[in-house]
C-alpha cells in the first residue's frame, strides 16, 4: 500500500504548529506498520538547501502564474522517508513563514500557492511518477483541501477507465477554512459548476478545506472528541452541516508524539536526562528553566509554564485574566510563544506587575520549549477549542502535569485528578469545563493546594510518564482506514 501526504509544512524545515510534527512523524510510523508513505512538501528554500540526490519527476512551464515549476523526489535531511518536493521559485521562493509576508499578513497569492500544492498531489496520484503511484492521496488541512477536488473533476473530464486513487482529507484545525473571493475559480481551473453548495462554494467564495471534506472518500480529525464537536454549530465553522451529513466517513485519531524527540531519558535539550524512577534530572531542569527566564531559583513554589501561538482560540486571555490568582496562590509562571500583539503585551505588562512570579518570552525557540517541558510542574492548555494539541502529550511523558480545557484532544488525553480517578491511579492532570477566567482561576488554586501533597504529586506524575500516545499506536488506526478504504474502491 503506498499513501502520498500532501502536506505544507514539515519538521524540522519548516514549522509553524502541530502540523509539521504530524507531517514527520506518521509517514515513517506508517512505514514500521508496512505502509510506504511519502510527504508532498512546497519546496520553501529551507526545503531544497536540505534536498539531496533530487530528481525530476515532472514540470509545467507557467504553474498557476508562478512561473516554471518542477516536482522533485528527494532524501531531505532531517526527513526519515523520500519526500516530494514543489518546486517553483514565483511560489515558494520566500523565506520565513510559509503563510505570511515580512507584513505578518497572509501572502496575497496564497490561493494559488496552495492550489498548486493540490494540484501536484492530484498529479502524483494519477502517476505523474510512474515508479510510485499512491493508492491513497491523503491531504492535510485546507492548504492541500483542492487535491481531492482536482482529483474529482479530471478522472470525470477524462471518461474513461482512468484508476483515481482513494482520496482522505484530515481536519487539523477547522478554524482555519482557506476561503477566496470566487474570483479565483478561474486561476485555479475550477470549472463553474464547482462553485455551489455542492461543492466547494464556501461563504460566496472558494473554500479550500470545504473542497477537501466535500470531495474526499474520507475524512479524519485529530482527536475523537473534536470530531463529536465539529459537527456541531458551536465548533463547526459553518461546516458543521457538510461534516454531520458525511459522519460515517469521519473519524477521530488522536495524534501522536514522536518519542525519539519528545522523551527525558535522551533529550539533547535538558542538562540530565530523567524519567519516571528518578526525577533528579527534572529538578535540574526546573533550575535551568528559572535561570534561563531571570526568576528566583526554587524556592518549593510550582512553576506553571505554557507554551503557544498567543490567540484567543488558545484562551490566552482567560489566562491573563486569572494571572493574579495564579500569583495569590504562590504558583509563578513562565510563558513562550507569539501571536496576537494585544495578548503579546497583555503579558509582557503582566511580567513587569509582578517580577520574580511572571516571566514571558515573546517568539519561539524549539530547545527552550523542551526545557520549559521539562523544567515546569504544570504545563497550561485552556483552549478554548482544541482539535488534538501536542504539547500536553509531551508534558505527560515529562511529567509536566497537564492543566487544560476539557475539549477536543484535551479531553482525550488527559485524565482528570477526580478523587475517583486518584484513587484508581487514573489521573493524569487536570481540567476544567467552562471557557471563563473564573474557572481557570479556580482550578489554578486548586491545583496549587494539591502541590503541597508531594506524595501525591509524584504519584500523578508517574501515571502521566506511563502514557502511550506513540505514533505507532496512532498508525494503527490510519492503517486499519486506509484498509478499509481500499476495500470499497
Amino acid at each position: 500500500m503506498k499513501v502520498l501526504h500532501a502536506v505544507s509544512e514539515i519538521y524540522p524545515l519548516v514549522k509553524t504548529g502541530g502540523l509539521a510534527d504530524v507531517a514527520a512523524a506518521l509517514p515513517p510510523a506508517l512505514a514500521v506498520a508496512g505502509v510506504a508513505a511519502r510527504p508532498l512538501v512546497p519546496a520553501y528554500p529551507a526545503m531544497l538547501d536540505a534536498a539531496q540526490g533530487a530528481e525530476t519527476v515532472l514540470q509545467d512551464a507557467d504553474l498557476f502564474g508562478g512561473g516554471p515549476a518542477r516536482l522533485l523526489l528527494a532524501r531531505v535531511d532531517g526527513i526519515a522517508v523520500p519526500t516530494y518536493l514543489l518546486d517553483c521559485p514565483g511560489l515558494f521562493a520566500r523565506p520565513g513563514n510559509p503563510y505570511l509576508g515580512p507584513d505578518r499578513l497572509d501572502w496575497p497569492d496564497n490561493h494559488r500557492r496552495f492550489a498548486a500544492l493540490g494540484w501536484a498531489a492530484a498529479r502524483l496520484g494519477l502517476g505523474a511518477d510512474p515508479r510510485w503511484r499512491p493508492d491513497i492521496v491523503h491531504g492535510h488541512d485546507w492548504q492541500a483541501g483542492l487535491a481531492p477536488a482536482y482529483l474529482s473533476f479530471w478522472a470525470g473530464a477524462a471518461q474513461s477507465d482512468i484508476r483515481r486513487p482513494r482520496t482522505v482529507t484530515t481536519i487539523h484545525n477547522i478554524g482555519f477554512p482557506g476561503w477566496f473571493p470566487a474570483t479565483a475559480a478561474a486561476e485555479l481551473g475550477l470549472p463553474p459548476e464547482s462553485l455551489s453548495i455542492q461543492g466547494l462554494e464556501y461563504f460566496g467564495g472558494v473554500g479550500f478545506l470545504k473542497a477537501g471534506l466535500y470531495y474526499a472518500d474520507r475524512i479524519t480529525t485529530v482527536s475523537r472528541t473534536y470530531a463529536r464537536e465539529i459537527q456541531t454549530a458551536e465548533y463547526g465553522y459553518a461546516l458543521a452541516g457538510l461534516l454531520a451529513s458525511r459522519a460515517a466517513d469521519l473519524v477521530g485519531i488522536v495524534n501522536g508524539a514522536d518519542y525519539a524527540i519528545w522523551d527525558p531519558r535522551r533529550d539533547p535539550h535538558l542538562p540530565q536526562p530523567y524519567g519516571p524512577d528518578d526525577l533528579d534530572g527534572k529538578a535540574a531542569s526546573k533550575a535551568a528553566l528559572l535561570a534561563e527566564f531571570g526568576l528566583p531559583a526554587d524556592d518549593g513554589a510550582p512553576l506553571f509554564a505554557m507554551v503557544s501561538r498567543l490567540t484567543g482560540q488558545k484562551g490566552c486571555d482567560l489566562l491573563l485574566d486569572a494571572l493574579p490568582a495564579l500569583v495569590a496562590a504562590g504558583g509563578r509562571l513562565v510563558l513562550l510563544g507569539s501571536g496576537d500583539a494585544e495578548l503579546e503585551a497583555g503579558f509582557q505588562a503582566a511580567a513587569a506587575a509582578h517580577p520574580g512570579h511572571v516571566a514571558v518570552r515573546i517568539g519561539y525557540d524549539e530547545a527552550l520549549s523542551h526545557l520549559l517541558q521539562a523544567g515546569a510542574d504544570v504545563l497550561l492548555v485552556p483552549s478554548r477549542t482544541e482539535p488534538c494539541g501536542l504539547t500536553q502529550i509531551y508534558a505527560l511523558r515529562y511529567g509536566t502535569l497537564p492543566l487544560v480545557r476539557r475539549t477536543g484532544g484535551l479531553a482525550d488525553t488527559v485524565v482528570n485528578a477526580t478523587h475517583d480517578a486518584i484513587l484508581e491511579d487514573r489521573a493524569t492532570g487536570f481540567s476544567f469545563d467552562d471557557p471563563t477566567a473564573s474557572a481557570l482561576a479556580g482550578t489554578l488554586s486548586w491545583v496549587c493546594g494539591l502541590w503541597r501533597d508531594q506524595g501525591l504529586w509524584r504519584q500523578l506524575q508517574r501515571r502521566a510518564m506511563a502514557q502511550d500516545f506513540s505514533w505507532e499506536r496512532a498508525a494503527v488506526d490510519y492503517v486499519a482506514l486506509y484498509r478499509e478504504l481500499l476495500a470499497t474502491a
